[in-house]
């Protein structure tokens, strides 16, 4: 056999080729090919990578090869940095950059680095996610921002490059369910609003807390009601319980909403 190949079955019995490569003591699979001479070229790219130090990683993952570019961006981590990681991440200084493609990088801190080793990022209808546990985990959702949230509204990417995922870099407008901030009379307020047959507003606040707690106080009215919807609940950790049950208490809703209420039927 050709060096760094060897022979392979499928479950039908029929023969394939493996190719792989061992470095610094690491033994790293090149992948699976049809013939022999493919997995042998993919072995000599593998050594040409790892043996050129001078090559950078934009220059390898532009040009054609039989590797696919998260294995390249692998190897060439794997030679630049001395750390073998098996998604396609590349370590910068302070940073990492996660290749989605060739044309795609988004930007993580260092802290998350062990995550995302553990997590390959996938996407769906040009959503970000990880399966966690069973679940599928919105990239967003880590730093707080909830499904429903809109760009530019509920959060921003403060230097405007919706790939760069660094906490500095992402700002947290509405963390809140039902509440938006927006400027009242000159002055920065949250308003808060409740979907029942469209859109009612509850009133603006002074604080987005005391906005989220009107948005759980309209619910709760709402669901005495009868009104009975899978309405999310809004959570603040800020608060204590005692300082919770004071603004709920003391807090009003627009009278719009109150004489919505009263018209419903019994």
């Amino acid at each position: 056999m050709l060096p760094g190949v060897y022979e392979a079955y499928k479950k039908d019995h029929s023969l394939y080729y493996r190719s792989s490569i061992t470095c610094r003591g690491k033994h790293i699979s090149l992948g699976s090919y049809e013939t022999e001479a493919d997995a042998s070229q993919a072995y000599q790219t593998a050594c040409e990578i790892l043996d050129h130090p001078d090559v950078s990683l934009e220059e390898l993952i532009h040009k054609p090869s039989l590797l696919s570019f998260e294995k390249i961006v692998t190897l060439t981590n794997y030679r630049d940095n001395r750390l073998y990681i098996g998604n396609p991440i590349y370590l910068k200084k302070g940073y990492f950059i996660y290749y989605l493609s060739q044309t795609e990088e988004l930007k993580f801190d260092i802290d998350d680095l062990f995550y995302y080793t553990e997590h390959k990022i996938l996407r769906r209808q040009g959503h970000l996610y990880v399966n966690d546990y069973g679940m599928q985990i919105t990239l967003l959702s880590r730093y707080g921002i909830k499904a429903h949230a809109v760009a530019g509204r509920d959060y921003s990417f403060i230097n405007g490059d919706p790939f760069d995922f660094r906490y500095a870099n992402i700002e947290v407008i509405n963390p809140y369910y039902g509440v938006c901030r927006t400027q009242h009379s000159g002055t920065t307020r949250y308003a808060a609003k409740i979907h029942i047959n469209g859109n009612i507003s509850l009133g603006y606040f002074s604080s987005a807390e005391k906005a989220a707690i009107a948005y759980n106080k309209a619910v709760d009215l709402a669901r005495r009601h009868g009104i009975n919807r899978n309405y999310p609940e809004n959570y603040i950790e800020s608060l204590s319980a005692s300082e919770y049950a004071d603004i709920y208490t003391r807090i009003r809703l627009s009278s719009n909403y109150y004489h919505y209420l009263k018209r419903l039927p019994d």
